[in-house]
């Protein structure tokens, strides 16, 4: 049995929509976009390295 909500995280080297098509390949379709940034300490600084994006996924009943 799958779960009903899945969060679905972009790969580093994957584009949104390839996020997108591997969710609805793995039948959920997206309900929410939550993005935060990742940091890194460089000389005692924290220095913005990329954007984590996750989707929420709700299972597709059909």
């Amino acid at each position: 049995m799958s779960k009903k909500q899945v969060w679905f995280e972009v790969e580093e080297n994957e584009t949104i929509d390839a996020c997108l098509q591997r969710m609805q390949e793995a039948g959920y379709m997206p309900i929410s976009r939550k993005e935060e940034p990742l940091f890194e300490m460089k000389e005692g600084n924290p220095v913005p390295v990329r954007q984590i994006i996750r989707f929420k996924g709700m299972l597709c009943e059909d």
